[in-house]
């Protein structure tokens, strides 16, 4: 059987490097077509080798030109530019399937000419389908690809759900760490540092993910993600604090029995299940070793500890351009954070604000969507000047 190929959009990050340690153990299995990063040129130099891919792509033409002078990649390696180089690294002919892991909005353009040239799309960008669900499930049903879910709980989910008809499900429940401050006084929280905040307990993540676990806006964008990779409303869909991060959803059938996915906390083991679907080879991973203890709690969330969580519920249950308000607003308010212009606490205080300036609507077209990201940007950054610290 011939390789399977893959495009990597967001080939830099976490969730790039791990996926290519995936396909480093599996090479009979998967292959290399195409890479793509913003702008860290110098990070894909040693994969473009090792991997004999003949075509990259940089989002920022300044890094492409520097990849371009610097004579560091192999003779005729094409180095694509902008959105319409990621755009052409996800559409590669050779490509099967397109790990979209583009931080933020500019991974959306290319996942949707993916989809609509019939590759299967690894999904790890949360704001994609909290943006424009309804857009990006329409035409995956359009063209016959498969959205496979990378986050860990999604993931876990579709995992559970593949031998069951529909009406077997009554509710899914999400798993959430509880991230850095799950056990901080709420009094403290005021005053916790960015240092704080970026020490995950359990998970080798970016900045903005880590910080969005330890608000849990993360599981309220995951929460969303969900009503559109399972349909089932969000009143259909519950959030429980894991600590171990062993057990990574599950869900409840409707004769009240739950079922449950459990590995450790490692993201190869999605990312595989995603890549080689619906095959199944050993994980280059750690396995969990049931020889030694294995202690498993979960919890409710505290909604005083965690707002953004109910905020993005919230948000969900209005739907139309309400979520991608939600994503746009937590997304300033994190940086605002990161640049020490904002205590933690007033994260949620400035995504509430946000939502509560700009009434959501039915949108009628991904450029609507996009217009109203951009809206909300701009009034979460004014509003953000009358909350600094």
């Amino acid at each position: 059987m011939e390789a399977k190929a893959i495009a990597i959009l967001g080939a830099t990050g976490s969730i790039g490097t791990t996926t290519l340690s995936v396909v480093r153990a599996h090479p009979s299995h998967l292959r290399v077509a195409g890479l793509a990063a913003h702008s860290r040129w110098r990070e894909l130099v040693g994969p473009a080798k090792e991997f004999n891919v003949g075509t990259i792509a940089l989002a920022d033409p300044v890094a492409a030109a520097e990849a371009r002078a610097s004579g560091a990649f192999p003779a005729g390696t094409r180095i694509l530019e902008g959105n319409a180089g990621l755009t052409e690294i996800a559409c590669l002919p050779e490509v099967a399937m397109v790990v979209s892991a583009v931080v933020g909005t500019a991974g959306l353009g290319p996942t949707l000419a993916a989809l609509r040239a019939k590759k299967d799309v690894a999904l790890a960008s949360k704001e994609i389908l909290v943006l424009a669900g309804k857009f990006v499930t329409e035409t995956a049903r359009a063209s016959g690809s498969r959205l496979l879910p990378v986050d860990s709980e999604h993931n876990a989910i579709h995992q559970l759900l593949r031998d069951k008809p529909s009406a077997d499900i009554a509710r899914l429940v999400l798993t959430a760490s509880g991230g850095a401050f799950r056990d901080t006084p709420l009094a403290d929280l005021k005053n916790v540092t960015l240092a704080q905040a970026l020490k995950h307990p359990n998970w080798d993540m970016g900045p903005k993910v880590t910080i969005d676990s330890a608000t849990m806006a993360n599981k309220g964008l995951e929460l969303i993600e969900a009503r559109w990779l399972f349909n089932l409303p969000t009143d259909r869909i519950d959030v429980v604090i894991h600590p171990q991060s062993i057990i990574h959803s599950l869900i409840t059938l409707t004769d009240g029995s739950m079922q449950a996915q459990l590995s450790p906390p490692s993201m190869a083991y999605p990312i595989q299940d995603c890549l080689l679907f619906p095959r199944r080879l050993p994980c280059p991973a750690p396995r969990l070793d049931l020889a030694q203890t294995l202690a498993l709690t979960m919890s409710p969330p505290d909604s005083a500890r965690y707002p953004c969580l109910g905020l993005a519920r919230a948000a969900a249950t209005t739907g139309g351009t309400a979520p991608a308000i939600f994503n746009a607003a937590n997304e300033v308010a994190v940086a605002e954070f990161m640049a020490g212009k904002l205590h933690f606490i007033s994260i949620a205080e400035l995504v509430a604000q946000a939502l509560a300036a700009l009434p959501a609507r039915e949108p009628a077209s991904i450029e609507e969507v996009l217009a109203i990201d951009a809206e909300a940007r701009a009034i979460t950054s004014r509003l953000a000047l009358a909350l600094a610290r």
